[in-house]
């Protein structure tokens, strides 16, 4: 195995500290090829069992490319996209292996660069019918439901019906997340994680939904691990991006109001959800962003044309389960209130019980094809942000594990405008005034999503799998700047990417930023639900041979970083506009091999100087093209500075 954990730290097969710093690739691995599944296209998804994601994330023909510009940039690591939907869209148990053939081929590719690649089968929402990414499309069949009338019964909110360029309230930008208390979404969680205890009913040729819907996930991961086990740049496997929890942990007349409190568009409880999908009108809120806060801003009543999303002759889930009724009004009444709450009369805890068994099962069939892989793993994505410490229980004998939450700056991501000189603390929900205070905001936000994993298993690596910002701010500003000024367009990304980048380096993080889209472009971002986060895009690249071209705010992420260390990393700092890069380490004498930091010339177009801060002698230093190499025979602290030639 190319990398091993040891502690808090990844370890090379020389006993070095290894810092991860990548991307992740690509954001429209979400959608397939052919047909365009972009979300801007208009489809009801009857086609999802002929779809193609073979060229995602680019074809064969450009991954040299692509590779070698990922490369250049000093990103050492990939978080590499894969869906559920890609590996068994034509039906149950029926593996495209035209695709699994492309895969194998693009990882192969990608080896050849010496990457660290870990696998991401990535989910939104549950699924492209559910307004986002993952699943697909027979699953809800089997359950009973028509997923093209998920969003005429608004059981999912879904930019491809949605979606109208004349109309932004139609379909505003970053409102995709609604979803989540939506009943289509909502519903399939729950039984994916929770069948067994939630629906112990529902069962596909005899087996509960819970056990069929999870290993028929398990099997198509599965068969790339068996695709990929041999080529060594595969490091390991996540088990799924943002799990959600569905109505696990939740009341159904939506008395658990804390769990609504952030949310934009419409507050949909579970009886909501579940009257709207059978048909039957409800009356709901819905809430947007006012000033500093979110607000309700008027009520609605949706599903006026009664529209039930259960195919005929299917049995409606919950009420089967007793959760649920109708009365002789034809209303809803509520007949078990803490049915997701209560299972044999104690407090279900979806972490402990239905999340980390999830984990630990999965974690065994990738070792029993790849014993030596490393397990990424993480919870529902808010919690994390919020600083929530939740119950993992993970099994030592199933590791080693990496924790790879997410972070971003909410308020900037959801609002497209970045927030640098005030903000909002959501771990300690308090307005913050000042750059330099955002900036310290931003440190002791991460500091407490990694000390998150000190706990689990005497303390294990922290990942942060997905951090970034749009390039389409304020409406798409740096884009008509850019045919005038070039990539000075992107000063404010360059500028808030820098504040990310600090508050890693401040905490020593590994982290893969997201995202690169190959085929982004400046009119449809990233091609997902209005999402442009993409670094790279063809429509900022004005010159094909030139590497750099095409790339957005490269001077926010392009920057010295260590890579590998020859002892333990002690503290590492880069200030942006004095070019200043210092890195202390305590070094290890045992180590006969050197210290690797990552020296950008973008950063130092006319060179550096280095000083050692604590004047050994025993220090010698090599550079070597975009690297730094540090070699010590003592041990002891080192302490090195960067400066920039004007």
């Amino acid at each position: 195995m190319v990398l091993d954990v040891q502690g808090h730290w990844f370890i090379d097969q020389k006993g070095r500290k290894v810092l991860l710093r990548g991307v992740n690739l690509g954001g429209s691995s979400k959608i397939p090829v052919k047909p365009n599944g972009a979300t801007h296209v208009k489809t009801n998804f009857r086609d999802h069992r002929e779809v193609s994601f073979i060229g995602r994330p680019f074809p064969l023909r450009e991954a040299h490319e692509h590779f070698k510009r990922i490369k250049h940039w000093g990103f050492n690591c990939i978080r590499f996209l894969i869906t559920w939907e890609a590996v068994e869209h034509f039906g149950s148990g029926i593996h495209d292996k035209e695709y699994l053939d492309y895969l194998e081929e693009i990882l192969k590719i990608a080896n050849e660069y010496k990457f660290y690649i870990f696998i991401d089968p990535h989910q939104d929402v549950w699924s492209r019918m559910t307004g986002g990414d993952g699943a697909p499309g027979w699953l809800f069949e089997k359950v009973g439901l028509d997923f093209t009338k998920f969003d005429a019964s608004e059981a999912a909110f879904v930019m491809q019906y949605r979606y109208d360029p004349s109309n932004p309230k139609a379909y505003p930008q970053m409102y995709w997340d609604n979803n989540n208390v939506r009943f289509a979404n909502a519903t399939m969680w729950t039984l994916f994680f929770g069948g067994k205890d939630f629906a112990p009913s529902c069962t596909i040729n005899g087996q509960n939904i819970q056990e069929y819907m999870q290993s028929h996930f398990f099997n198509s991961v599965k068969q790339i691990a068996l695709r990929v086990k041999d080529i060594p740049a595969i490091i390991g496997f996540e088990t799924l991006n943002e799990p959600k929890q569905g109505w696990i942990e939740r009341w159904v007349d939506g008395r658990d109001k804390e769990n609504y409190a952030e949310l934009l568009g419409h507050v949909i409880t579970p009886i909501d959800a579940m009257a709207l999908a059978a048909g039957i009108p409800r009356e709901v809120g819905y809430q947007e962003i006012k000033g500093l806060g979110i607000k309700q801003t008027r009520k609605e009543i949706l599903n006026k044309y009664k529209i039930s999303c259960w195919l005929e002759g299917a049995e409606d889930i919950w009420r089967k389960e007793g959760v649920w009724d109708i009365n002789d009004e034809n209303q809803p009444i509520i007949i078990k209130n803490d049915h997701f709450c209560i299972i044999n009369g104690k407090k279900v805890d979806f972490y402990k019980l239905y999340l980390s068994p999830f984990i630990n099962s999965y974690a065994k069939m990738i070792h029993e094809i790849m014993p030596h892989a490393i397990i990424f793993f993480e919870g529902p994505e808010l919690d994390a942000m919020k600083g929530i410490k939740r119950n993992f229980i993970l099994s030592r004998e199933q590791g080693p594990f990496v924790h790879a939450p997410h972070w971003y700056d909410t308020a900037s991501t959801v609002t497209k405008r970045a927030w640098l000189r005030f903000n909002i603390d959501i771990m300690r929900n308090k307005l913050i005034i000042g750059k330099k205070n955002v900036q310290k905001m931003f440190n002791r936000q991460l500091k407490t999503i990694k000390s998150t994993a000190e706990q689990m298993l005497a303390g294990i690596p922290t990942l942060i799998g997905e951090f970034g910002l749009h390039y389409d701010l304020n409406k798409k500003k740096a884009y008509k700047k850019f045919k005038k000024i070039g990539n000075r367009a992107f000063k404010k990304n360059v500028e808030a990417l820098n504040m990310f980048y600090n508050a890693l380096d401040a905490n020593l993080l590994h982290g893969t930023q997201w995202n690169y889209t190959s085929d982004n472009n400046n009119e449809w971002g990233d091609q997902w639900n209005l999402e442009d986060l993409s670094i790279f895009s063809r429509d900022q690249q004005t010159n094909p041979n030139d590497i750099n071209s095409g790339g957005r705010a490269i001077e926010g992420f392009c920057r010295p970083h260590l890579m590998k260390c020859a002892g333990t990393p002690l503290k590492m700092e880069f200030i942006l506009k004095k070019g200043i890069f210092i890195f202390e380490y305590e070094a290890d004498s045992s180590l006969k091999t050197p210290t690797i930091i990552y020296i950008p010339s973008m950063q130092y177009p006319k060179g550096y100087k280095i000083e050692i801060l604590n004047n050994s002698n025993n220090v010698k230093i090599e550079k070597k093209e975009h690297f730094l190499k540090i070699f010590s025979n003592d041990a002891g602290i080192i302490k090195i500075m960067i400066k920039r030639i004007k």
